[in-house]
Order: structure tokens, then C-alpha cells, then sequence
């Protein structure tokens, strides 16, 4: 056994005190969840065509914050526009992070960030350095906000001058496709999502760049505005996110494309190119977007199942998207061809990776396996669905992407009580929620000696 000695005058049993950064954004999630819950349960915030009870409010509120999409009534009709307005702004807010509108306003009252807020700032944007907070908060606020006025110029003056809409409700509805594309809420201002645009590409496309955007994460946008043209500058993390991206972008237009091409339900009756900008839509919003242009329903099982995998793993991290990131996926499948080669370490982009990443990986994997599966059951046995339709509605869900076969609304309290859990985990990790709820951290001092089980 390995005994670690521990610093002069500082007793081994002694632990930190005080909130943890971890809990500071869960509190930080649940405050902004509860005031986003208040607003919409206010009268001004309905439409009066459709009943709004404080459930409905609450997860409406939670898929919001949680950047999730994921909707109980229709957007375009339940909400009155100060509601759709509360939403759209608390999609701002969660997107950019409870801690990072922290850090702003302390900026703004103290010109200055403690240690200890840098590090509250760093846990909720999953940040790789913990430097100058307050420059990097104004870096992705800028960012933020020239990606989602460019979108939301180009769908303004496409949706007055081509679809003949006033220029004050067209300029609504390209800040909130904007906000909600950039944020990968899904939330859309229209009863039917954006099925009535499923072969445009002018709306498509814009809103399918902000998607990708916010999906890469700030860490990879702050290094390509300062390193565009030096590749060779680049970190494992912008490697990784950008080689994924790019793979899976192709892989699920691909395979989408492939199960829906001859489905008379979805994109049967279109033609070549106006099918495959579906497939190419439906690639980007299933990776935690949740904007859809075809029925989802109507999907095959085989294009549910792929759109699942694609929900799962979700976008970059230190970003909008949720599930459990590209650069976890990454990590197992170079663990994997590591160990299938029979290699020690495992290199990626000619760098050693940390061993402390491999446990981070899979730990992240198997608790959120944990989460969506425990969920599934308990929805079976609630709700008595098809194990499909669930396990999408699940994973969804966790992944804060918002797809649905269309059976969220019909879903008892109690299923909708899963839901709002599930949405809440995925947008703050399970690691990061395993973290808030433990109290205190102990410091082990000692390592047991090695043995090796039998592996298969």
C-alpha cells in the first residue's frame, strides 16, 4: 500500500468547505428555471386559445433554460408574444450560462473576478483554462451576438421580401429562429415547426450554420477567430470537435437519407436535392438542435434509431449542445482502437491523451446510459408506449435536443415530471450535478495494491 504524505501543518482529514461551483450553477439553473416558471404562469403570457396550467409553464420553462425545445402546447399559439418573448429570452440565457451572466455582472460592478468566481464561470462553460474570465466572457458574448444577428438579418429579409411578411413580425421571427437556432433551443414561432420551410434553403440553411456554430462550443470559436489559418495551432479539443462534427454530419445525412428517401410520409414525393436538404437539416438539429422539417413521427423506426445515436452524443462541449459530447464519443472509439491494437497510450493528433480523460469518458457514458435507460422504464411502466417512441422521447430529452414522435403533450404529469428531470441533467452533465449534490470531498492519501480481473 502507497501512503501519499500530506503538506506540512495541514491536517490529512481536513476538508473543503463551502458551495462548490458545481452547486453554484445548479442553484444558478433552478433560480432562472423558477423565474422563467413565475413569467409564463403570468396571465400577459398566454394567448387565451389554449389552457396553460403551472406544469405546462414549468416545463416549458425548464425545456427554455435547458435549451431543450422540447413543448407540451404549440409555441405559436398557447404563448402570447410577451410569452414567446420570456422564452426566447430565458434560451438566451441558458445558452450562454447561468455563471457566465454571473461573471458579466460582476464585471460590471467590481471590474474584477475572484479565483474562485473564475472557477464557477469555467465549471458551467466546461472551459479548458481558468485565465482572464472576464475577457473570455466578453469573447463569447460578441461571438454570440454577431452569429445571431447575422442569422437573424438574412431570415428577416428573406421572410419580407421573398414571403411578403410585415417587416416587424419578420424581424421577430428571425430573432427568435436565431436565438433558438445559435442556442440549439428548437423552440420555432410556427404550429408546425418548420415544416412548411422543409424545402427552402434559404431558411433552412442559415439556421442550420448557427446550429452547427453554437454545437462546436466557445473554446473552438474563440481559437478559429484567432487561429483560422494556422491548423497546426490548433488544440486536441478543436480537432476532435471539428473531425466529429464534419463525420457525423455526413454519416447521418447519409444514413437519413438512405431510410427516408422512398418514405411517402416524409420526403417520398420531393426531388433529389430537396431530399437531401432534409437529410442534411434533420443530421444538424438531431445533434441537440431539435428543429424539424418533416413529421417525426412519421420517421422510419431505422431513422429513429440513428437519430437516437445522433441525440445521444449530442455537439461540443464548453457550447449549447447537450448530450455527452463529441469529444467523449472521440475519446471511447480511440481508447477502443488503441486497445484493439494492443497499444499502452492512447494518441490522438499526435498528442498522449490523459489517462484521467479515459475515466472522465467513461464515467460521463455510463451514467448517462444510466439516466436514459432508468428513464425509459419508468415511462414504460407509466405510460405502457412502445419502447421506440419512449427511448426517443428519453434520449431527446437528456440530449436537450427536443425531437419528439409527438407524444410529449399526451404524456401523464408524472411522465412530463421524467422529461423535466432528464432535461435538466443533460443540460448540466452528470458529472456536474454528481458534484453539486456532494457536500464535501475527501482526499484519499493511500493506494490499495493492484490486481486484474478477467476482462471477457
Amino acid at each position: 500500500m502507497r501512503v501519499h504524505s500530506s503538506p506540512v501543518g495541514v491536517s490529512p482529514r481536513r476538508r473543503p468547505t463551502g458551495v462548490t461551483p458545481a452547486q453554484v450553477v445548479a442553484l444558478g439553473f433552478l433560480a432562472a428555471i423558477a423565474v422563467c416558471t413565475l413569467l409564463l404562469a403570468l396571465p400577459i403570457s398566454h394567448s387565451g386559445e389554449v389552457e396553460v396550467s403551472m406544469l405546462t409553464a414549468a416545463f416549458t420553462a425548464v425545456s427554455a433554460v435547458c435549451v431543450t425545445g422540447h413543448i407540451v402546447v404549440d409555441t405559436a399559439t398557447a404563448w402570447s408574444p410577451f410569452g414567446q418573448a420570456v422564452i426566447v429570452a430565458f434560451i438566451q440565457i441558458g445558452g450562454l450560462g447561468i455563471m457566465l451572466v454571473a461573471s458579466l455582472i460582476g464585471l460590471v460592478l467590481a471590474r474584477k473576478l475572484s479565483l474562485r468566481g473564475r472557477m464557477f464561470a469555467s465549471t458551467e462553460n466546461r472551459a479548458i483554462t481558468t485565465g482572464d474570465a472576464g475577457r473570455l466572457a466578453r469573447g463569447i458574448v460578441l461571438t454570440t451576438v454577431i452569429i445571431e444577428a447575422a442569422v437573424a438579418l438574412s431570415l428577416t429579409l428573406w421572410f419580407w421580401l421573398h414571403y411578403g411578411v410585415h417587416p416587424v413580425e419578420a424581424l421577430g421571427r428571425g430573432v427568435f429562429l436565431a436565438i433558438s437556432s445559435f442556442n440549439n433551443a428548437g423552440f420555432a414561432p410556427f404550429s408546425d415547426n418548420m415544416i412548411g420551410f422543409a424545402t427552402d434553403p434559404a431558411v433552412l440553411l442559415p439556421m442550420c450554420l448557427a446550429t452547427i456554430l453554437g454545437g462546436l462550443g466557445f473554446p473552438v470559436l474563440l481559437q478559429l477567430r484567432r487561429e483560422l489559418r494556422r491548423p497546426l495551432h490548433w488544440t486536441m479539443n478543436t480537432n476532435l470537435v471539428l473531425t466529429m462534427t464534419v463525420l457525423l454530419l455526413v454519416i447521418g445525412t447519409a444514413v437519413i437519407a438512405v431510410f427516408e428517401w422512398s418514405n411517402a410520409a416524409t420526403m417520398g414525393s420531393m426531388n433529389p436535392a430537396e431530399k437531401l436538404l432534409v437529410a442534411f437539416f434533420h443530421s444538424v438539429q438531431s445533434r441537440t438542435a431539435g428543429f424539424n422539417s418533416v413529421d417525426i413521427g412519421q420517421m422510419t423506426s431505422e431513422s429513429w434509431l440513428v437519430i437516437d445515436v445522433l441525440m445521444f452524443i449530442g455537439g461540443g462541449p464548453a457550447g449549447t449542445a447537450g448530450g455527452i459530447k463529441v469529444t467523449t464519443f472521440a475519446v471511447l472509439l480511440f481508447i477502443i482502437i488503441t486497445e484493439l491494437r494492443g497499444e499502452g497510450a492512447v494518441n490522438i493528433f499526435g498528442k498522449r491523451l490523459s489517462r484521467a480523460v479515459h475515466r472522465e469518458a467513461i464515467t460521463i457514458t455510463l451514467l448517462s446510459l444510466a439516466a436514459v435507460m432508468s428513464s425509459t422504464i419508468a415511462l414504460m411502466v407509466i405510460t405502457h408506449l412502445d419502447l421506440d417512441v419512449l427511448l426517443f422521447e428519453a434520449v431527446s430529452a437528456f440530449g436537450t435536443v427536443g425531437l419528439s414522435t409527438g407524444i410529449t403533450s399526451s404524456l401523464p404529469p408524472a411522465g412530463q415530471l421524467i422529461l423535466m428531470v432528464l432535461m435538466f441533467l443533460g443540460r448540466l452533465g452528470p458529472l456536474t450535478l454528481g458534484t453539486a449534490l456532494v457536500l464535501r470531498q475527501r482526499r484519499v492519501l493511500y493506494e490499495l495494491p493492484k490486481e486484474r480481473p478477467v476482462i471477457g
